[in-house]
């Protein structure tokens, strides 16, 4: 099925991606790493903008965390920035700035699973190493018509089909996504331009709908929380997150969780002393944000406020910011058109809103 494979990919190949062609290593784990839980098309821009900034692992690696987030903002997944420097650093230190080549070298690294290692030993190196992300798992299952396709089954799939073309195992791996994105989708695949259609198990059984056998997701629980936007002066209060958290190493503005039957003026009033140290008046509503992870949905009450007196004694890292200077900072995408609209308008800032 290999032979096939190749001569659609060759004639059909997603051109589109960024690093479509690319040998660098470096260049290459930091597309798989932005790619993770992210469509290609939305990590394209990232990656170009990445790479302008840390053309290589040394720059990546002396980088401070608040710029890697900073141009990783409105891609989600914090963690993946936060280990891909992590990454970088070890790189350095432990293989002299030079990406490692075997796949149990590359699993060390923080962030690097078996398709992230897989993709750059076979696209950067040429070594015959699978990578199965979801589109080729779905390939895989239907070609096989595997009921329940276990990680084993499916790494012996890929591996027979790059050991029926060992001079290209990276272009396997990526012809394998390129047709479960383009060809075998999820619903309604266009079988009638598969190349491997005479091949496919599923399609011959008519199983095609169930391979792979779909996961119900249970309904996303609603958070509800409230922000204070705290002026003091010319200043508003920011908070950096907890690194090991969600949306770990960002800034944020001081947040509680509200019970439903909870006002948001007087619980941040609450928690802005009990917390934060701070007596602030605080006053109306600025505005409402609702925003999708992939466990839950958050509802955002944000309300202006005023500092009256007090210092912060909450031990996270904060700054009293200007105007001017929130586009220096990395805020999880969300509030971004908040800042630029509502706490800072007319200030300037780098990144756009999403």
């Amino acid at each position: 099925m290999a032979a096939p494979l190749l001569e659609w990919f060759d004639a059909r190949r997603r051109d589109d991606i960024a690093w479509r062609g690319e040998r660098d290593p470096y260049a290459i784990l930091v597309a798989e790493v932005m790619a993770q839980q992210t469509r290609v098309e939305t990590a394209a821009p990232y990656h170009r903008r990445f790479m302008d900034r840390f053309p290589d692992v040394w720059t990546l690696a002396e980088a401070e965390e608040d710029e890697v987030l900073g141009l990783w903002e409105g891609l989600g997944y914090y963690a993946r920035a936060r280990n891909l420097r992590r990454a970088a650093r070890r790189v350095v230190l432990e293989y002299a700035g030079r990406i490692p080549r075997a796949v149990s070298e590359l699993r060390t690294l923080p962030g690097v699973g078996p398709y992230t290692a897989g993709a750059v030993a076979s696209v950067a190196f040429g070594l015959p190493e699978p990578a199965v992300d979801g589109n080729a798992r779905r390939v895989l299952s239907r070609l096989g018509d595997l009921e329940a396709a276990s990680a084993s089954e499916l790494d012996r799939a890929a591996r027979a089909l790059i050991a029926a073309a060992p001079e290209r195992p990276g272009d396997v791996n990526q012809a394998l996504m390129d047709r479960g994105s383009a060809v075998c989708t999820p619903r309604r695949p266009t079988c009638g331009a598969c190349p491997l259609s005479n091949r496919c198990l599923a399609l011959r059984r008519g199983t095609i709908g169930e391979r792979p056998p779909r996961k119900r997701r249970a309904p996303s629980p609603e958070r509800v929380e409230a922000a204070a936007v705290v002026r003091r002066g010319g200043r508003v209060l920011v908070l950096r997150r907890p690194s090991d958290g969600l949306l770990g190493g960002l800034w944020d503005f001081p947040t509680v969780g509200l019970s439903s039957p909870t006002p948001p003026a007087p619980a941040l009033t609450g928690v802005l002393r009990e917390r934060f140290g701070l007596d602030c008046r605080v006053g109306g509503e600025i505005r409402v944000l609702r925003h999708a992870f992939s466990h839950f949905r958050l509802r955002l009450i944000v309300h202006r406020a005023r500092w009256r007196s007090g210092e912060v004694t909450d031990p996270r890292p904060h700054r009293w910011v200007r105007r001017g200077e929130f586009g220096d900072l990395a805020f999880p995408a969300y509030l971004r058109r908040l800042i630029n609209e509502d706490v800072s308008p007319g200030a300037a800032s780098p990144r756009k809103a999403r």
